[in-house]
Formats: C-alpha cells, sequence, structure tokens
C-alpha cells in the first residue's frame, strides 16, 4: 500500500473589484512538505473576466499569476520571497491580502501523488 501524504491547497481568486468582493477561481497553489512539493497551476478565462469587469488588464494578470509560479519552483530572478523554503513561500502566497490577485484560506487533505492531486483539484475547481 503507497503511502498517503498530508498536503495543503489554496485556490487562487482574481477579484476584479475588491470592495465587491467577488471573484472568480483562476488557479490552485498545492503544497506537501514530505514530497518537497510547491506548485500551482492556473488559467484565466478571458470571456468570464470581462463578464465581470470589462476594464481589467487580463495581460497584466497574467504575467503576476506567473510571477506566483516563478515563486513556487524558488527561481533565483522572482525576487526575496522565491529564496525562501518551501513552507515559507506557501505562506507567504496564501497570506490572507485584499489586491486583485487573492487565494483562499488553505485547505488540508491525504495524497499519494500530489502533482495528480493538484491536476484534480485545478479541474473541479478552476475549470
Amino acid at each position: 500500500m503507497q503511502q498517503k501524504h498530508l498536503f495543503e491547497y489554496a485556490i487562487i481568486r482574481i477579484v476584479p473589484k475588491v470592495e465587491r468582493e467577488e471573484f472568480l477561481n483562476a488557479g490552485v497553489i498545492l503544497y506537501c512538505a514530505s514530497q518537497h512539493f510547491l506548485r500551482t497551476l492556473f488559467s484565466i478565462d478571458e470571456e468570464r473576466l470581462k463578464a465581470c469587469c470589462k476594464d481589467i488588464n487580463g495581460k497584466e494578470l497574467l504575467q503576476n499569476l506567473h510571477a506566483l509560479e516563478r515563486i513556487c519552483k524558488g527561481d533565483s530572478n522572482a525576487g526575496p520571497i522565491a529564496k525562501l523554503n518551501l513552507a515559507g513561500r506557501f505562506r507567504w502566497l496564501t497570506a490572507t491580502r485584499s489586491t486583485v490577485i487573492q487565494t483562499s484560506k488553505t485547505h488540508p487533505g491525504f495524497c499519494i501523488d500530489p502533482q495528480q492531486t493538484l491536476d484534480k483539484l485545478y479541474i473541479q475547481l478552476v475549470l
């Protein structure tokens, strides 16, 4: 029997008008300490985004989401946060903030394969 590993995840949300607190799910961040795993999957549904807020800059949002991805990977060009350990990066990425890109509260679970779990959560919660 394969061992199950504790993981945590948060949903990445786009909040076009922070004061309205309306959001679109855009991605998932998954952290599994025992597997040294921290990754994100995301996409922007331009049509849904424009229906929610026609003035939002989709290209800028995508750049910011790619910055989150680079931080997850520990890219040396992604600034000081990317130099933190995996847990520190995950905690920073999922910290409460009132910006256009936010994350849900973190949720725990158990998995055998963190990448497979990330893929599954992404399909269930974003697509």
